[in-house]
């Protein structure tokens, strides 16, 4: 006999691989097959050979390597594994129906496997394969982002009534989400702004990292750490407060950048983060598509820093009135559109002061979702960790070349969203959905 606790955490395995392979298959609804095919960028393959990967990757680790069956339409493995064929060979795909009917034929056996899975055992790598769909599925958003800026199409140009029912449906008042198309109603295009006031952390330990079965190798030991008090500031820093850096010339200006920073501007030569918008009605949002340089540049011209990854998870995740962690900035409640900007269920940035019940209990808001935030960290191993489920995974990205980013952003699955959560990217990569917040000691 199966004890209730085996069998509820294979209900809840089951229904987060449908709830994200849903929200796999809304981000190719309509898609054509040259945007499936093409690559966007050198570093980033098409979005169709993630789709393919994904399949690839549930039937190497759960049906073959666990169950021990056969591979599933073996003939798409050179194809969709992640080290034979490099980026810019993954463009000859097949049509978008057929990589559909490989990820149904490898669902179909996965799901048939859950049923008599030992679960117990395998619930770390259950939740790896689901996280790892939800983290292919936000590169794909971003990466159709990027096809729609070549093409001369923005997210900000989706259709005003659509995010209006969207937000409606949600709770979310018009009033205070300002559309894109939308007129601003304050005199000389200043949409009101909301208070930026930072937020007083307490010096002291807390707990940082997880030890749950869906944490990641690098989130893993959960362990104390002590930090002296410090300040973070309420909210992501905004486009409003952004425009005042580039109409300062910061980005003419060396003065605000690090060494590294100003030779990495010679060579991008940009004067704008890359999915930078002049509509007024994004002034409340959070600034977006910008690389760590930049943030640090922003951070030096108001004489503030980034947080460090650890001040970061503090003022996301600890409750210093009870000394306990949260999961989540708001509690244990799982993601979902009342709290916080996630999933692709608006497909853009929204206002960082629309989901006051989203707020940590420091008192910040727009911590999950949005966009990603950088940190002052370099991505490296925690104490005690061990390599899962292979080294490729996270260790090799240790080489002290990669900085952290936190919190999720809006095409983020919420399983793969939680305040322990890491994210890592070089310095100079500014295609990701990223903005920052700042601090002072």
């Amino acid at each position: 006999m199966i004890s209730k606790s085996i069998q509820s955490c294979r209900e809840a395995i089951y229904r987060d691989l449908q709830q994200c392979r849903r929200g796999t298959f809304k981000l190719f609804t309509d898609i054509d097959y040259d945007t499936f095919c093409r690559q966007a960028h050198p570093d980033f393959s098409p979005v169709g050979w993630h789709l393919g990967h994904i399949a690839y990757t549930e039937d190497l680790w759960l049906l073959q390597r666990c169950a021990g069956l056969k591979p599933v339409f073996p003939e798409y493995h050179q194809l969709f594994a992640a080290d034979i064929l490099p980026k810019k060979q993954r463009v000859f795909l097949p049509t978008l129906p057929e990589v559909e009917l490989y990820l149904d034929a490898v669902r179909k056996k996965v799901l048939d496997y859950l049923e008599v899975a030992p679960i117990a055992e395998q619930e770390r790598l259950w939740r790896f394969i689901i996280q790892h769909e939800s983290q292919h599925c936000e590169t794909v958003a971003f990466v159709l982002q990027m096809q729609r800026k070549k093409e001369g199409r923005h997210d900000t140009d989706l259709d005003t009534d659509t995010r209006i029912n969207s937000l409606q449906q949600r709770g979310i008042k018009q009033q205070k989400f300002p559309m894109p198309n939308a007129q601003c109603p304050m005199p000389n295009a200043q949409c009101p702004i909301t208070d930026s006031r930072a937020i007083e952390i307490p010096g002291g330990e807390f707990y940082m990292g997880s030890d749950a079965a869906e944490a990641l190798d690098n989130e893993r030991s959960r362990h104390l750490c002590y930090l002296e008090a410090y300040s973070i500031d309420r909210y992501p820093v905004t486009c409003r407060q952004y425009r005042d850096f580039m109409e300062s010339g910061g980005y003419q200006n060396p003065d605000w950048w690090s060494a590294d920073g100003w030779k990495w501007l010679q060579s991008a030569k940009v004067d704008r983060p890359l999915y930078w918008s002049e509509n007024p009605a994004f002034n409340n949002h959070p600034v977006c598509g910008l690389s760590w340089y930049e943030a640090e540049a922003y951070c030096n011209f108001t004489g503030k820093r980034l947080p460090s990854e650890a001040e970061w998870e503090k003022a996301a995740s600890w409750d210093a009135a009870n000394q306990t962690y949260r999961i989540y900035p708001w509690g244990e409640e799982q993601p979902n559109g009342s709290l916080c900007n996630h999933g692709n269920n608006i497909a853009n940035t929204s206002p960082v002061d629309a989901f006051p019940k989203g707020a940590s209990a420091a008192g910040c808001w727009d911590m999950l979702g949005n966009v990603w935030e950088w940190t002052a960290s370099t991505f490296d191993a925690y104490p005690g960790f061990e390599s899962y489920p292979y080294r490729g995974y996270s260790q090799v990205y240790f080489d002290g070349e990669h900085r952290v980013l936190k919190g999720g952003s809006w095409a983020t699955f919420p399983q793969a969203m939680r305040s322990s959560f890491r994210n890592w990217y070089y310095p100079g990569v500014r295609q990701i959905i990223a903005g920052f917040r700042c601090a002072t000691a």
